[in-house]
């Protein structure tokens, strides 16, 4: 992980005063289950307005409605939220996906959402460095999504993850809390916007 990462920080309060004013920006939170994307996202949309997608939610949703074969989600979730953050980018919107993101296929499709909609792209990778406290966020956590089953610690182990080596910004939630990564997201979409303003 070490050239194309850009770095864990220390912490850092957030407040309105350091909240990007509402532009149209894909940032995707990726990782595994259990490494803290959703809290870290949760904290993030309390002091920046966006289109929040959760993978977990539509993929509940389409296994609820009955349609699928099997139960079997497949891409049909990911191909969802492309759309949705299609559309939504293209009314001048922020979006954060909140998805493991696993694959290159599914990095890239995020990349060709971007780059379709001409908006500035943020890619994340939450992790959690420390094993023993990674299982045991996933082994206690409560389901937020209704109908929603838990991985097994050990389904998790076994997760069809790549393991990444691209340009991104990674945030180790076993050395800072929710909020002191929302903050560090908060500056590179910032960043992010303001180096789209100044190139366009």
């Amino acid at each position: 992980m070490a050239g194309a990462q850009r770095g864990q920080v220390d912490g850092g309060g957030l407040s309105a005063a350091t909240a990007p004013a509402p532009a149209s920006i894909l940032v995707v939170l990726g990782g595994l289950p259990g490494v803290g994307k959703s809290t870290v996202a949760h904290a993030l949309l309390a002091h920046w307005p966006a289109v929040y997608l959760r993978i977990d939610t539509i993929e509940q949703a389409l296994r609820d409605s009955g349609v699928l074969m099997a139960g079997e989600v497949g891409a049909a979730g990911y191909r969802v939220a492309y759309a949705l953050a299609r559309t939504q980018l293209a009314q001048g919107l922020p979006v954060l996906a909140d998805c493991v993101n696993p694959l290159p296929v599914t990095r890239e499709a995020w990349r060709t959402v971007a780059s379709d909609t001409r908006v500035p792209l943020l890619e994340v990778e939450v992790i959690c460095s420390n094993a023993a406290e990674h299982q045991r966020r996933v082994e206690t956590r409560a389901m937020e999504v209704p109908g929603l089953l838990a991985p097994t610690w050990q389904a998790v182990l076994q997760h069809d993850y790549l393991r990444r080596n691209d340009e991104r910004l990674v945030l180790d939630t076993a050395s800072m809390d929710a909020e002191q990564a929302a903050a560090r997201l908060l500056v590179e979409v910032q960043q992010q916007l303001q180096r789209n303003s100044v190139g366009s």
